[in-house]
């Protein structure tokens, strides 16, 4: 896959619109962690931009029409049980409705005018709810004896920065495809994670556990994937870079398409 800056991909960046990932962290202006998005979009050869959690719905759609695709990242927060007819676990403690919703106006807007979308961990679990699917709302309760998917109950002294293990994608589909090969070992720092797919949404990545990794859209020929790990945490990894690099060429497309129709 050729870098970003090669000729083939001359012209205007695309533009890449990436919700803040909760209200407090907006209000605050803390982009320590949403900075890892914007600089992995960068690095693959399209233009972030953010997308506030507060803005009105007339301006949000203003601002959704002129962006040419989406990152839905991950989140402290958890999505609204409620949102898929579940009661709401003991380890559900923190839900943000504001981008809850702001996630699904994206969703909404991305699929009708087929616009490109990687979900990431919440976003990943978001967009499985947006398909009428369900979630897993703490692994370690739900799921006895499951791989440890986070480093929120490490011991003392433990080793800080992300868990690590290994997933398997399905042959033939785009992450076998990205990875070049079926096994590799990813990050990972959730709770939650897809229980019931979402409708028309392949399981392309799991754990050795079980635990759903990645979905893949199969709706229609629009790009949508989503991830349960953190490729923008992953700045030197090869398939985190594929990922990345074909999420932009197929924004980069998208806006080819829509500008044709003009």
């Amino acid at each position: 896959m050729p870098p970003a800056n090669t000729s083939e991909n001359a012209g205007p960046r695309p533009r890449v619109g990436i919700p803040w990932r909760t209200t407090a962290e907006e209000r605050q202006q803390n982009r320590e962690k949403l900075d890892y998005y914007f600089r992995a979009v960068r690095k693959a050869g399209a233009e972030p931009e953010e997308v506030s959690l507060e803005r009105p719905r007339e301006e949000l759609e203003r601002q959704l029409r002129e962006l040419d695709a989406f990152v839905l990242p991950g989140s402290p927060a958890d999505v609204d049980p409620g949102r898929y007819g579940a009661a709401k676990h003991l380890k559900t403690k923190t839900l943000d409705e504001n981008r809850d919703e702001t996630d699904e106006a994206i969703l909404q807007h991305a699929l009708a005018s087929a616009k490109p979308v990687l979900a990431i961990c919440y976003g990943c679990q978001l967009l499985n709810v947006h398909f009428k699917g369900t979630l897993v709302q703490d692994i370690s309760a739900e799921k006895p004896g499951s791989l440890r998917h986070g480093n929120t109950d490490l011991p003392a002294g433990a080793a800080k920065g992300d868990a690590v293990h290994p997933a398997r994608f399905t042959p033939n589909s785009r992450l076998a495809s990205l990875n070049q090969g079926t096994e590799a070992q990813i990050n990972s720092s959730h709770h939650q994670a897809i229980d019931r797919p979402g409708e028309n949404l392949r399981v392309t990545a799991q754990a050795p556990d079980g635990t759903i990794e990645g979905v893949e859209w199969t709706g229609d020929a629009n790009w949508v994937v989503g991830v349960q790990w953190h490729p923008e945490r992953m700045p030197d990894d090869p398939l985190a870079e594929r990922l990345f690099a074909d999420f932009v060429a197929a924004a980069r497309s998208a806006r080819g398409a829509v500008a044709q129709k003009k």
